[in-house]
């Protein structure tokens, strides 16, 4: 039997740490768990993620209809964005949108986190892929962030934030904390020169191991190798851009040839 209210603390409680730790500004960001088939409790519009009390927060049913409130509090807009989750998602229990300074830096810049750099961030996230960007508040962003929903717990959305999600509060939370952390590393070791990457066949014995752990949630490391992983399109992209590179390398010497037998 879940205990509602503790569940409300539960999640006052992951506001308060995604506030002090910086992964949201004044009001920004929302959470939400679902406590039976066709209820969900959410955060509260208007209210900083880290002064949020348990009564403040919104009941709603999967169509996102208010079942129960303080009679001041509405659901956030984004809460379409949730739904949309547990909608494709039957094993998902709790949602987490954020904008963690770093991973949005990278959403905004339009890279996705596609580098395998570190063991822990390949077997609990794998790559993480960026949805196009949608209107907040709107079906663009769930319709954005559908196509990775079953291959992917954690999104960046274009020019937004991220987004994680997971079995339980908990486990989605700690899906951002991650998600964060890889995307500082990545960032940090990209100023140090470029980060050095785990090699082919020791990704592949780490994506063994997550299945060996029997770990929860969906992972996309069946998909490296195929059209559509984030891996992969990151890579072509990379492998076009030195393409133009040496293609323009190529024709400055053309050119520098030409004009030195003209003189």
């Amino acid at each position: 039997m879940v205990n509602e209210f503790e569940i409300r603390k539960q999640i006052c409680d992951i506001g308060q740490r995604i506030y002090n730790r910086g992964m949201v500004a004044a009001n920004d960001g929302n959470i939400s768990v679902k406590i039976s088939d066709n209820e969900f409790i959410a955060t509260p519009t208007g209210v900083s993620k880290g002064f949020m009390k348990p009564s403040m927060l919104v009941k709603v049913d999967g169509e996102g209809k208010v079942l129960a409130s303080d009679g001041i509090h509405k659901p956030s807009s984004e809460l379409k964005m949730h739904l949309r989750v547990y909608k494709e998602r039957p094993d998902v229990k709790a949602v987490v949108h954020a904008h963690p300074m770093y991973a949005t830096a990278f959403a905004i810049a339009g890279i996705p986190l596609a580098k395998p750099i570190m063991p822990e961030a390949i077997i609990t996230l794998g790559c993480v892929p960026i949805a196009k960007y949608g209107t907040p508040s709107t079906e663009e962003i769930p319709d954005a962030i559908s196509e990775y929903l079953q291959n992917y717990d954690a999104v960046l959305l274009e020019n937004h934030g991220a987004l994680s999600f997971g079995v339980d509060l908990m486990n989605a939370y700690f899906k951002m904390e991650s998600l964060e952390f890889y995307a500082q590393l990545l960032y940090l070791s990209t100023q140090l020169g470029g980060p050095k990457e785990i090699p082919k066949d020791e990704v592949q014995r780490l994506y063994e191991l997550r299945k060996k752990f029997n770990m929860p949630g969906r992972h996309p490391g069946d998909l490296c190798g195929v059209t559509g992983c984030a891996c992969v399109n990151a890579k072509k992209e990379e492998a076009a851009k030195n393409e133009n590179a040496d293609l323009e390398k190529m024709v400055a010497e053309i050119t520098r040839r030409i004009m030195s037998e003209m003189k």
